[in-house]
Formats: structure tokens, C-alpha cells, sequence
């Protein structure tokens, strides 16, 4: 027994430093192989962290696109109202945008797959680690208490619908031992409950640092970080978030905790090293994935694909404040440093817009840029919408939004708004360690939870921490008698959350659990519509695999 232990421990070993090969060993190690040699333990949990990066065998096959975090971030991120895609594409990213899945995509089923891989994974090491026989023995016991409750809140947010539409809604398969014989859909509630216990458990066990020094590895403070987010999704602890947050910080300045505005364009570059993450999956040089990354989606630099654009409106938003360091993650494709176009959505033959572009000349006499239609010459006008400037066009006896930009290189008509949250570490541009929670979410899930409690000064306080790394100041600064055009405070909130994590996985959540719509009328290959926070087609279908193996219902969808 204990020469097949090891042989797996150096069978993980491998596995870790090339992540192209096949490995399972969390999977097939049980209780009675760890309680023969308890130092396996370390191994089984890299493993577990392994899995959320690794190409695995999945259906007799491996496709370096088959990662967790490449379909999580696609899956969470696409069908909201941030990103553009530029034309019709085969990967089923191109369904998760459109909200057109189907119960055997890849993405929805591998997503699926894997999650329960890793939670198999940690149930073998849960069950196995005594408690109190070392505090090492502890923290890794805590990291798979942690890593369970990920894997589930992940699966119960894009397979179920949102906590705050009902706790007795079908959720998913709850697996907390690795007894398998019964297979059924739990609630929501029974999964977050679970998932709340489970991060309890990791804050209890889990000591101050983690392992290795780097974010690559959890601590005490992201299970306290994990949980203040599964709070703010219940919707009903709010105090509870507050509350968490204000033990997290022990009374320090929450910007203390930030990068600075100086480093901040760099951050995801650096994500491991960072004081400001809490967790990111670790990649190393030898594990960039090319044209199969998450980034090469967002950007072509010698590799990559670069199909996926900032959308209109967030574009809107970060050009309210040009000086804002946040924009430095968008990196429009210009093609000229003086000539100007200008641009609008147009209804295509499908059921989404395309632009219509158009070369624009200074007018000298009436200050403005035109282009000609005929014999006319149609300006470019501007206007003050909630304090900002925008502008419009009037065309064909129509007053049409409008954007002014320099000439930009495009994909069939699509602007390139490059994005680099997901490239360059080591100089790589199709290279990250995606971040999966920082120090930024955290004071605004607490800017949340004061908005919604009604508590003005301490939501736009928190707020403001962010702002001002951001590099903004003054005016741009949010207070009772400065509210820059908003009406509601936690409208204030949500679109801090958008410009500062924007495509990290968080808008969906943010408006569906509010109760509010997202609107998806702008140009792209995406429905041109509104989607209810209610509407069944916002959940994920189960996997045809799994229904047909265990019997459990299907999703409305």
C-alpha cells in the first residue's frame, strides 16, 4: 500500500511542474492510503489546487481549452454586459455569450465535470485529517474545507438560480464525503448553507499566511474574503459582511491593503506577488496555454485570437474620467493619432447590432466633426446625459448614440478594445494567474452591504478608497452633495464594481442577485435585448451526462 501511495505522491509531483500530463491522483487516493502516510496529504492538495488549471482526460481526450478557470471565467463574465464579440466564433463561448447553451457543450459539461473532480478531491482529505495533530495538518485541512466550498458556490451561482429568488430553488449535487451511492439535487439553501460551514471550518483551521509565501496558496483572510461574498449574494447579510470585513481589516486603512495607483496598471501582471491578492491560480512560465488562454480570447499580440472587445458601455463609463488607471487594461487597436471616426449600432440581418463607421472632418466654423451623406453633412453633436458628455447623431431623421474615437483597426466591423487583465506575466502575453478574489472586491462587497442598509457616507467612503487608487480625486470623488448624476447609492456601488472588476467573473452575479435586468443593447453578436434577473435561461442546463447517469431533473432553460 505504501509504495502505491508513494508512487502517486511523485505521479502529483510531476504533474505540478507539466501540467500537460494526465493526472487524477486526488481522485483515486482514499482514506485508507493517507492514514498509512499522512505526509501524502501535502501532495493530495496541490493536486486539488492542480485541478482548477490543469488539462485533463476528460471523455477519452484532452483539449488544452478544457481548464476550470478558462470555461469559469468564460461562463461567468460573457453573458453579461461587459464584453463585445466580434463575429460568430466555434468555441461554446460563443453560446455562453448568447445565452443559447445547451445540456452537452463542452463548456457546460467539463465545467461541471472537473468541479466535482475537485470536490471529491478535498471530501477524501476532509474525512482523513484529524484535526489538532499539528497546525500544518490544520491549514491543509482548512485549504480543502476552502477549496470545497468554492467549487460549490461556483457550480450552485451558474447551474441554479440566484440565493435571493428562493432558498428551496433546485441547486446542484451536494458531495461532502466520498460516499457517491445517492445522487440528487439539493436547494440553493442546503448548498450555501454548506458552503457558509465549510468556509467556517477553513477560518477556524487555516493559519494567517499561506503556504509558500504566495497567493497561489489561501490563508485565514481569504476564507474570511470567500465568505463576506457568499454573504452579500444571500442578500439578507448584509450586517454580517460589514461585520466580517471590519474583523478582516482590525481597524487598518483598507487602502493600506491596495497597490498603489503608480503600480496598480501592473497588478494582474504581478497577481501572485501582490499584497492585494488573496487568491489566484498559479501558472507558471511552462503552463501558458497560447491560443487556448483566457487571454487570448481578449487580445492578439503575436498569438491569441483577440475576438472578445470591451463593450459600449462599460467603455462609457471608464471614459467619464480619462485620468482613470483602470483604463489602462483596455488598449484600443488605433490606427492613426489624428484622424477621427465616429460610429453607431445598426440592426444586422441576425438578432444582434453591428456598427456602422464612418470618417469624420473637422468643421472649422461650427466646432464640430461631420462626415458627408449625400449632400448633407451630418455633425457629430455632443450633450450632457447625468453629467457627462456624450454623443449623438441625427440620421435619417433619428437622434442615434453616437461614439467618437480615433481610427481604430477592426474584425468585421467591431472596434478592437483589447483587453490585458489575463496576459503578460513573464513578458508572456497569453499568460496569467487569474485571480479569483482580491482586497478590492472585499471593500467593495462592504460599500455593498452599507448601500444597502441605507448607510450613504460609509458605502461612498469605501467607494472612494477605490476611486482614489484609481488615481481619481476632487470631483471625481463621491459625496452627499456630489453625486455625479446618480439618483440611487447602489447604483454607485455596481458600477464601481464594474469598472474595477471588470471581467473577473463578477457583473452577472452582481446584477441578477440585485434584482436588476442587464441590457445587452449594444453593438455585438449578442441578442440585441434586456434579460430579466427571473428569467430561467440565465442558469446553466445540467449536463445530458449527468442526467442520463444519475436521473436528476433538467433546468428550465
Amino acid at each position: 500500500m505504501k509504495k502505491i501511495f508513494i508512487f502517486t505522491m511523485l505521479l502529483s509531483i510531476t504533474l505540478f511542474t507539466s501540467c500537460d500530463m494526465d493526472f487524477l491522483p486526488n481522485d483515486k487516493i482514499v482514506p485508507e492510503q493517507l492514514s498509512v502516510d499522512p505526509s501524502g496529504a501535502f501532495y493530495a492538495t496541490d493536486g486539488n489546487y492542480a485541478i482548477f488549471k490543469d488539462i485533463l482526460n476528460y471523455k477519452g481526450s484532452t483539449y488544452s481549452g478544457n481548464t476550470y478557470v478558462r470555461h469559469y471565467f468564460q461562463m461567468a463574465e460573457f453573458p453579461a454586459d461587459n464584453v463585445c464579440l466580434a463575429g460568430r466564433t466555434s468555441d461554446p463561448l460563443y453560446e455562453a455569450l448568447t445565452y443559447k447553451t445547451t445540456p452537452d457543450l463542452r463548456n457546460v459539461t467539463y465545467l461541471w465535470y472537473v468541479s466535482y473532480k475537485i470536490i471529491n478531491g478535498t471530501n477524501a482529505l476532509i474525512e482523513t485529517l484529524e484535526e489538532g495533530t499539528s497546525s500544518y495538518a490544520d491549514h491543509l485541512k482548512g485549504e480543502n474545507y476552502f477549496l470545497r466550498a468554492v467549487a460549490h458556490f461556483n457550480l450552485s451561482n451558474l447551474y441554479a438560480k440566484p440565493y435571493v429568488l428562493g432558498r428551496d430553488n433546485p441547486s446542484v449535487i451536494l458531495r461532502t464525503s466520498t460516499d457517491t451511492k445517492v445522487t440528487q439535487r439539493s436547494t440553493v439553501g442546503k448548498v450555501y448553507d454548506q458552503v457558509v460551514d465549510d468556509l467556517e471550518n477553513a477560518i477556524r483551521l487555516l493559519s494567517n499566511q499561506p503556504r509558500n509565501g504566495n497567493a497561489g496558496y489561501v490563508s485565514k483572510a481569504t476564507a474570511q474574503a470567500f465568505l463576506s461574498r457568499v454573504y452579500l449574494y444571500m442578500g439578507d447579510k448584509d450586517q454580517e459582511v460589514i461585520d466580517l470585513v471590519n474583523t478582516m481589516l482590525a481597524g487598518a486603512d483598507p487602502a493600506t491593503k491596495l497597490e498603489s495607483t503608480a503600480t496598480f496598471p501592473t497588478y494582474f501582471i504581478n497577481a501572485l506577488s501582490s499584497k492585494e491578492t488573496l487568491w489566484a491560480v498559479a501558472h507558471t512560465s511552462k503552463e501558458s496555454r497560447g491560443g487556448s488562454s483566457i487571454g487570448s480570447m481578449f487580445l492578439t499580440d503575436g498569438a491569441g485570437w483577440g475576438e472578445i472587445y470591451s463593450s459600449d458601455p462599460l467603455n462609457d463609463l471608464y471614459d467619464r474620467h480619462p485620468n482613470d488607471v483602470r483604463t489602462s487594461f483596455i488598449k484600443p487597436k488605433t490606427t492613426s493619432s489624428t484622424q477621427y471616426m465616429v460610429r453607431w449600432a445598426k440592426p444586422s440581418n441576425d438578432d444582434f447590432y453591428e456598427n456602422d463607421i464612418r470618417d469624420v472632418s473637422w468643421d472649422a466654423v461650427e466646432n464640430k466633426y461631420y462626415f458627408n451623406d449625400g449632400a448633407n453633412k451630418i455633425f457629430v453633436e455632443t450633450e450632457i446625459v447625468n453629467g457627462y458628455e456624450q454623443n449623438y447623431i441625427t440620421y435619417n431623421g433619428a437622434k442615434t448614440r453616437a461614439r467618437l474615437s480615433l481610427k481604430m483597426e477592426d474584425r468585421y466591423g467591431w472596434p478592437k478594445y483589447f483587453v490585458t487583465k489575463f496576459s503578460y506575466q513573464d513578458g508572456d502575453p497569453m499568460l496569467s494567474s487569474p485571480v479569483m478574489i482580491r482586497w478590492a472586491e472585499v471593500i467593495l462587497n462592504r460599500a455593498e452591504a452599507h448601500a444597502r442598509k441605507g448607510n450613504t457616507t460609509q458605502a461612498l467612503n469605501d467607494v472612494n478608497v477605490i476611486r482614489q487608487r484609481a488615481g481619481l480625486s476632487g470631483n471625481q470623488l463621491f459625496r452627499n452633495d456630489n453625486m455625479m448624476g446618480y439618483t440611487d447609492l447602489l447604483d454607485v456601488v455596481l458600477d464601481e464594481r464594474r469598472l474595477e472588476l471588470a471581467f473577473e467573473g463578477h457583473r452577472m452575479f452582481d446584477i441578477y442577485r440585485n434584482k436588476k435586468s442587464l441590457d445587452r443593447r449594444f453593438s455585438g453578436v449578442q441578442p440585441y435585448e434586456i434579460v430579466n434577473y427571473d428569467n430561467n435561461k440565465i442558469q446553466y442546463p445540467i449536463p445530458m451526462d449527468e442526467i442520463n447517469t444519475s436521473g436528476i431533473s433538467q433546468n428550465l432553460y
